[in-house]
């Protein structure tokens, strides 16, 4: 076996998604595993270089897991002819400068979601990336979860027949700070850092309902902030200035509707913290991050609605689970191997930065819908172009 090096360059590694999904469950999860065999008698080898503003948390982590190599020198990082690839798990304000500055530098840059903080700026990045020729990705790790994998499979396999809806539930508690510790950053509760529940989550939607069920063509959203002050993490109190629920209505290519709940204001009374029930005339299925459940047509019970006796029936034991029949890795791990076999070997890739604009411009969308209190259309991009 030969052994090929791909030094990556990862910025925004000592936050909470940098350091556990990407550097620990991904980029060391590889090495540990022996690197990522191509096939051809060729190891690949992923050489991560931390990057960020802490020195200590840096050097802290570069200890702890026995790497070599890190800096708080952005520039400096990129001007070095011996890294192949960018990766940014910034906060979002931070983002687009960063990825522009990489493209400019000749690497191939892959990041997280949402690639800028306005669509103008997404499209942006995307047309400079093609320009340059690199190779270009945006992590949308939910298609890589068991349980959208196992619904995936429902579709492919024509289990709905016609799909009619989508009816999406996303959310828990986030303590707001005072007698119990947040479990997100505080920044996400502030606007002007790029917080918020429609810019975190729509991309996530967008990309979920594109690839299983159709393009959204409309968006109506109610947004708001059901809890308007939190404790930052020194224990300070301030103003929440971003959305921490959304309610929307997509309309998709196609014509079956989605309905998607996302709260950081709610208890959770469902099996897992995000699921997803997909109706059609031949079955339906309900989908969460592992689990997925279905009823096909003729196995549909025959309820009679009578609120005077209790149920008589338990609804959720007429279901049936579907089976794993594979093993299932790590969702950003898996798509972290497709991507490197992208930049090594050319292999189809089409989760680019024009993808992340999609994601982007549903987010974009979403808020002013709910600012306007009315439907708004989804333009198509084609080529990062507005049609």
């Amino acid at each position: 076996m030969t052994r090929k090096t791909v030094r990556i360059a990862m910025n925004g590694v000592t936050g909470r998604m940098g350091y556990r999904q990407h550097l620990v469950r991904s980029v060391l999860a590889i090495r540990e595993q022996g690197g990522l065999d191509l096939g051809d008698g060729t190891v690949l080898w992923p050489e991560p270089v931390l990057v960020g503003r802490r020195e200590h948390a840096l050097q802290d982590i570069a200890e702890r897991h026995g790497l070599e190599h890190w800096s708080t020198d952005l520039d400096a990082v990129l001007a070095d002819p011996a890294i192949d690839i960018y990766f940014d798990a910034q906060v979002t304000s931070a983002r687009e400068e960063a990825v522009r500055k990489a493209i400019a530098a000749g690497k191939h840059v892959y990041c997280e979601k949402p690639t800028a903080t306005g669509l103008e700026g997404a499209l942006e990045l995307a047309g400079l990336a093609r320009d340059a020729g690199i190779k270009h990705g945006v992590v949308q790790d939910k298609l890589f979860l068991p349980g959208l994998l196992k619904l995936k499979r429902l579709i492919d396999g024509g289990f709905f027949g016609r799909i009619l809806s989508v009816r999406g539930e996303f959310g828990y508690w986030v303590f707001e700070g005072d007698w119990q510790e947040a479990q997100r950053p505080s920044w996400n509760y502030r606007a002007e850092d790029g917080g918020g529940i429609v810019v975190d989550m729509f991309p996530h939607w967008e990309y979920v309902l594109h690839e299983l069920f159709g393009a959204v063509k409309s968006v109506q959203a109610h947004v708001t902030t059901h809890v308007p002050t939190r404790w930052d993490e020194q224990g300070k109190l301030y103003d929440a200035t971003a959305d921490d629920a959304a309610y929307g209505i997509f309309q998709l290519e196609g014509g079956a509707v989605a309905q998607i709940n996302s709260s950081w204001t709610v208890r959770v009374n469902r099996d897992e913290l995000v699921e997803f029930q997909v109706d059609g005339t031949e079955g339906s299925a309900v989908a969460g991050l592992r689990a997925c459940r279905v009823q096909h047509r003729s196995a549909t019970p025959k309820p009679v609605w009578n609120p005077d006796i209790p149920a008589t029936e338990r609804f959720r034991d007429q279901w049936q689970e579907v089976p794993d029949n594979g093993e299932f890795d790590n969702g950003f791990k898996a798509q972290w191997e497709l991507f490197l076999r992208h930049v090594v070997l050319d292999e189809p890739w089409r989760w680019d930065l024009f993808a992340g604009a999609r994601g982007v411009q549903l987010a974009e969308l979403g808020l002013k819908s709910s600012a306007e209190g009315r439907r708004l259309d989804v333009p198509e991009l084609t080529a990062g172009v507005l049609l």
